[in-house]
């Protein structure tokens, strides 16, 4: 199991008040909560697409600017998988996850609970997707059709089926992707690390919001959707190698201390969001 350590959280926890003791602290006390050691520790999954270099130069300037330590260590995973195993071996206190991730696992897993409001991260990421700079006439179309989808009530129809509506300890529906013959391809990178976002069956089948997201974008370009099944610590690596065309992203927030282009790669673009989920933590039942 590959493990990443800092010291430091990471971009998108700098906005979260849980992630250092106090919100809001005064001068008076953050000399105190500078000499705080960590409490407890956090797993996250690693953003793959901002290295530590960065990290730790946003959250200098942020520490500078705000007068505050962070009293938690952070790990890092690079996979769900790992990070699960990290929390039933006690080796993590909490996971943070998006709230949908974070109450599909709590709904197959009697041991993992989520945590109240005033005990979690408090951001929303925006999800979207990358796609190469030098494929434009691909990022307009896709713009195009996910604004559409908004527009007639697409997006919302499948947050319900694939999110919202989903019977507590069961899978999303598997998602068929049409095919047109003598259509352009494109290729989608999954990792099925990110359900019901992002998910891969037991029997191998595709599923998840994010795959219906995309056969639908398919279906109204007349195009035809490769699914290819990538590692997701490997997933910049793929988009950047054209072993894909498309592959799913996160966008952090954004404020005075957090560069909007943050965690984008250099030669990516990405699209308009089509969704956005909040950040919870998860821990083991007490």
């Amino acid at each position: 199991m590959k493990l990443k350590i800092f010291w430091r959280v990471i971009a998108s926890a700098i906005l979260a008040g849980v992630l250092f003791t106090g919100c809001g602290v005064d001068e008076n006390t953050s000399e105190n909560q500078s000499k705080s050691k960590s409490d407890s520790t956090v797993g996250m999954i690693s953003h793959m697409n901002v290295n530590e270099q960065k990290i730790n130069e946003l959250l200098k300037t942020y520490e500078n600017k705000a007068n505050l330590k962070f009293s938690r260590e952070i790990i890092y995973y690079d996979n769900l998988s790992s990070m699960q195993m990290g929390l039933e071996s006690k080796s993590i206190d909490e996971m943070s996850l998006y709230e949908s991730t974070a109450e599909y696992l709590a709904g197959k897993n009697d041991k993992f609970v989520l945590l109240p409001p005033d005990k979690r991260i408090s951001n929303a990421d925006s999800f979207c997707c990358a796609i190469r700079s030098d494929d434009k006439e691909l990022l307009d179309s896709i713009n195009g059709t996910i604004e559409s989808m908004k527009k007639d009530g697409t997006l919302e129809k499948f947050t319900k089926e694939y999110i919202t509506d989903l019977k507590k300890g069961t899978e999303p529906p598997a998602v068929e992707i049409a095919k047109f013959d003598g259509a352009d391809t494109i290729k989608v990178g999954i990792t099925g690390d990110l359900p019901p976002l992002d998910l891969v069956l037991a029997d191998g089948k595709p599923a998840g919001f994010n795959t219906a997201v995309l056969s639908e974008i398919g279906k109204r370009l007349n195009k035809n959707v490769e699914l290819v099944q990538i590692e997701s610590g490997a997933r910049a690596a793929a988009l950047a190698s054209k072993k894909i065309d498309i592959i799913f992203w996160a966008t952090l927030p954004a404020d005075d201390f957090l560069p909007p282009d943050a965690d984008k790669p250099e030669g990516v673009e990405l699209t308009v969001p089509y969704f956005k989920d909040d950040v919870t933590h998860i821990a083991l039942e007490r």
